[in-house]
């Protein structure tokens, strides 16, 4: 049987892989790309984009993040007239940057979209239809429910999510419809594993995680790689959920024993709580650390290391509280989930 990979172990091997590094803003994960599987990963995605029905005189714009934005943006270059890489931050930037490209295509995460769309009517004072969008292409995070046909509604254009490889970015799959399952855009590239142990789900298991498995790549290729991608129900559905210790939030994988090798190094941490909401438009992500000593409660400088340690580990947003209260002793670090994305840092624990 051939190896069975997670992002960890990905980002353990970032030492000695070769060829180019897809690499996760925090550095917990490190895809390589040999020449061949540059073509291939730019090929699959300029597949998904003629898919969205993005052809040679369109104009697209990519709002994703490293390092999936620069795959994105050079494949749309094969497939379209015109194409930029834009980032995900700043929707003034963004409106200014779509309008001065004469832009026809998006290509956004689920949130980033509906945040823009939010500005131009509250902020911006913009009707959608101005923008002359033809096409959104939507990917990278868990999309609420409604989104496809609520931006498709309001900016008149065709609306299609695209589901890519958590590693990189490179698309896999893809569904014209949130009630349509994904059509994958190669043979043997996706696939469905049990969550408790290395090996493909039972037919009809009520949960299961997306795998892919890259047949042909030049150094994974007889492996199986877990994408912390969870599904629920029949064939090849989007996923709904996550599972493992990395949690995905704005786009981004936090690893959740990053967060608390750095906690654990800050003197009087007794435990943490990790709580994730999708209140408006965007993820929010807020972390109550709760002190073993009385003393630190109230301590600003002990509040301001751990802000400091947070920022350190990733380019998410993420709040820090402290808990009113210490602890009589130390507790594990939780994850709250207030999306319901996420189901557990131990998959055998998941039912």
């Amino acid at each position: 049987m051939g190896r069975w990979l997670t992002r960890d172990d990905l980002g353990s091997a970032a030492g000695s892989a070769a060829g180019l590094l897809l690499v996760s803003p925090d550095a917990s994960c490190a895809f390589p790309l040999g020449p061949e599987d540059r073509r291939a990963a730019a090929g699959l995605t300029a597949a998904a984009l003629r898919a969205a029905g993005v052809g040679e005189r369109d104009r697209v714009a990519v709002a994703l993040a490293e390092p999936a934005g620069s795959l994105w943006a050079a494949a749309a270059a094969e497939v379209a007239q015109a194409a930029a890489g834009l980032g995900p931050r700043g929707r003034m930037r963004l409106h200014h940057a779509l309008s001065a490209l004469r832009a026809t295509t998006l290509v956004a995460t689920p949130t980033g979209a509906m945040d823009l769309l939010a500005r131009l009517h509250l902020e911006f004072l913009l009707d959608p239809l101005d923008l002359g969008l033809a096409h959104i292409v939507l990917t990278g995070e868990i999309a609420s429910r409604s989104t496809l046909g609520h931006l498709a509604g309001e900016f008149g254009a065709r609306v299609t999510e695209v589901y890519a490889s958590p590693f990189g970015g490179t698309a896999l799959a893809w569904r014209a419809a949130e009630e349509d399952p994904l059509t994958p855009l190669a043979d043997d590239l996706l696939g469905l594993a049990a969550l408790a142990k290395d090996a493909p789900a039972d037919p009809g298991a009520p949960v299961a995680e997306l795998v892919v498995t890259p047949r042909g790549h030049a150094t994974l290729g007889d492996a199986t790689l877990r994408t912390g991608h969870v599904v629920r129900g029949e064939g090849l559905p989007a996923p709904a959920h996550t599972v493992g210790e990395h949690v995905l939030v704005r786009g981004v994988w936090l690893a959740l024993p990053r967060l608390e090798k750095a906690l654990a190094k800050i003197d009087g941490v007794a435990g943490w709580d990790l709580t994730i909401s999708r209140p408006g438009t965007l993820d929010s992500a807020v972390l109550t650390v709760t002190f073993g000593r009385e003393s630190l409660v109230g301590n600003p400088m002990w509040r301001s290391r751990i802000q400091e340690a947070v920022r350190a580990l990733t380019p998410v947003s993420i709040g820090v509280e402290i808990a009113p209260e210490a602890a009589e002793g130390p507790r594990p670090g939780t994850v709250t989930d207030l999306r319901g994305h996420h189901l557990g840092r131990d998959r055998a624990l998941v039912t």
